[in-house]
């Protein structure tokens, strides 16, 4: 993105320019909006294109539509019908993944000599996915296949040593990892020197040297084995003489594979997808399995979501036809998540999977043991399964009730230390007891609330477990390498990072980030962004357009929600606050004779200056409103800026 211009806009400023390429308190959503708050923004406005009303002609489509489609750098007719109707045709060939045809030729190997196969995954929505696509893909091949998660607080996350010679104990021949292994190098031996074939799929990046050496840079809290191993320094992972094979979408090949971003469950429905293949010996799949496949889009498009990676290319499509199949699911213990979350009938989106579906997976495996969730979405029968459903969203509710006292805790810690003062601009905050599974959520709450890096760190027995979270423009690992002289480990990306640290150097620690981003942070990183994708008068904002914009979903990273600018609105009349606590407002806004009603989630401060009659500026999202019955459009405010103010 490359800034052209920038002009004062009341209470904050735009910056022009030119692209280069329900709040109920089950939810995790109501913990998100009761932590954000309205606070100065930049509003970025993209420049209007000029190929817009031709493209708006081509795709038969209005020319709002259009120029969102140019914004995401969508710039021809073939491009915009393809995102506008995703096609399966769009999957990449599983075969182009390096190593996954010599991966699934040995899987296929071992389910016709009735070999032992064992699934190692990870405890988070991404691993459960990944492993439950590979069990059932085996399983449907008539293979002999089991699987193992670890536990997050006891054993961390990567392949261990231990966990390896257990399976090899236990029977296993191949022992397949899904979402983590990559830089497994004591635990490859172990399997090599038992005679166990490993193969590794993973999807995490790793760095190549000059001297062709391979690092991994993982953005997971992690455990120390997985900590030594990523300090380690590997040869190409595809000449690991330990390891059967690797399959990875980001290993260097001939041909590159075209979707770096794929996730776990990405990986493991390729490999699925290449299994199938290598059984019938084909390069079509039997029917029944291509059956399966599709059904394991639903899987996939959740891994997908929850691993937060760009939803677009194949991952787009993944998502899109996945979430289609979610609610038609024959699987057992979807359709017991489904109805536990009180979504049944209902047409699933990317926002029901973020903060609905995958919150009461991943409960599971930050309060308790992730196995159970495995265990509902492949071998639970179908009481068992609605129990283990329920059990999730006990782990659930636990969570989010911890989570809640300890993001008050932290509220109250970082208002102790003027964490939102102009000095300030990094948050560290720490205390016995809090919990390690759900401290890196709270740092994310704590970032959503004072838009600063923020680092989290529970201590228990004199060890600090931290987690952390950034905001764009500050990379968090660099920033803990900076000042790893007062950690015991860390590791991560620029994002999101996990590190341990002794408690008598907590406060070292503290003082050491905050100083490091005090001279490295621009102060101006510290104000939110706000993308807008076009202007649009009141009269824009129609059924057809909301209906529209949802074509250009699923939304999440890489295809955010588009955002649009109303300029120089009428308040009409005096804003309501709404909600059980009031912290909500509704608005009637007018422009010439249009008039609608707005809400604003979390703007009670805004109450007292938000006087009718007065002119206001809006950022906003359409939507469909329906109540008694009756539909109508409504506009979610996500900034209000003041001209003249």
């Amino acid at each position: 993105m490359h800034i052209i211009s920038t002009q004062p806009f009341g209470n904050g400023w735009i910056q022009t320019y030119k692209n280069t390429g329900n709040t109920d308190v089950k939810d995790d959503r109501a913990l998100q909006y009761r932590t954000r708050m309205f606070r100065p923004r930049r509003w970025n406005l993209a420049t209007p294109h000029e190929s817009a009303a031709d493209l708006a002609t081509r795709l038969k489509t209005s020319p709002l539509i259009a120029q969102i489609l140019l914004n995401r750098g969508i710039t021809d007719a073939d491009l915009g019908r393809s995102f506008l109707s995703p096609s399966l045709k769009a999957l990449h060939e599983p075969s182009l993944i390096p190593g996954l045809e010599k991966a699934a030729s040995r899987v296929a190997q071992a389910i016709r000599d009735r070999e032992k196969i064992a699934i190692y995954g990870d405890y988070d929505v991404d691993g459960i996915t990944a492993t439950t696509i590979l069990w059932h893909a085996i399983k449907r091949l008539g293979g002999e296949v089991c699987y193992y998660i670890p536990h997050r607080i006891e054993e961390g996350y990567g392949l261990n040593a231990e966990a390896v010679a257990q399976l090899c104990n236990e029977g296993a021949k191949v022992i397949i990892t899904v979402d983590c292994g990559v830089t497994a190098i004591e635990p490859a031996k172990v399997a090599c020197e038992r005679g166990v074939d490993l193969i590794i799929t993973d999807h995490h990046e790793f760095k190549e040297s000059a001297d062709g050496e391979t690092t991994v840079d993982e953005a997971t809290p992690i455990a120390d084995s997985e900590i030594k191993n990523q300090k380690s320094k590997i040869k190409n992972p595809l000449l690991l003489p330990d390891c059967f094979c690797v399959v990875h979408p980001r290993l260097p090949s001939e041909t590159p594979y075209p979707n770096i971003n794929l996730c776990g469950a990405g990986v493991a429905f390729k490999l699925a997808w290449g299994i199938g293949k290598a059984v019938s010996g084909s390069e079509r799949v039997s029917e029944d399995f291509r059956n399966f496949l599709m059904d394991a889009l639903a899987l996939t498009a959740l891994g997908t979501i929850a691993d937060v990676v760009p939803l677009t290319g194949e991952n787009r499509v993944i998502a899109h036809y996945g979430l289609g199949t979610l609610k038609q699911s024959k699987l057992t213990g979807i359709c017991a998540l489904i109805a536990t979350a009180g979504l049944d009938g209902q047409n699933i989106d990317s926002y029901h999977v973020g903060f609905l579906l995958a919150p009461r997976l991943n409960a599971c495996g930050r309060m308790g043991h992730a196995r159970l969730a495995v265990e509902m979405l492949t071998t639970a029968t179908a009481e068992k399964a609605t129990e283990i459903a329920a059990y999730l969203e006990q782990q659930n509710r636990a969570r989010q009730t911890m989570e809640r006292k300890i993001l008050e805790a932290a509220l109250e810690q970082a208002k102790e230390l003027k964490c939102d003062s102009d000095d300030s601009r990094a948050i560290v905050l720490g205390a016995e007891g809090w919990h390690p599974g759900v401290i890196g959520i709270v740092a994310s709450r704590i970032v959503d609330r004072f838009h600063r890096p923020t680092i989290m760190v529970g201590i228990n027995n004199g060890l600090g477990q931290g987690s952390g979270r950034s905001i764009s423009g500050f990379h968090l690992a660099k920033a803990l390498h900076a000042v790893g002289e007062h950690l015991d480990a860390y590791g991560g990306h620029e994002m999101a990072a996990g590190l341990k640290v002794q408690g008598h150097k907590f406060e070292d620690f503290r003082r050491a980030f905050v100083a490091h981003a005090g001279q490295m942070l621009d102060p101006q990183l510290l104000v939110p962004e706000l993308k807008l994708d076009s202007l649009a008068e009141l009269e824009h904002m129609t059924e057809a357009l909301v209906n529209d914009l949802q074509r250009l979903g699923p939304f999440g990273h890489g295809n955010r929600k588009p955002l649009l600018c109303c300029l120089n609105l009428t308040l009409a009349a005096p804003p309501r606050k709404v909600g059980k606590t009031g912290d909500h407002l509704q608005l009637m806004v007018q422009q010439g004779r249009r008039s609608m009603k707005c809400i604003a989630f979390n703007a009670a401060a805004l109450f007292e200056k938000l006087q009718p009659g007065m002119t206001i500026s809006l950022a906003v999202e359409p939507q469909i409103n329906e109540y008694n019955g009756r539909v109508s459009v409504e506009l979610e405010v996500k900034d209000v800026q003041f001209p003249g103010s």
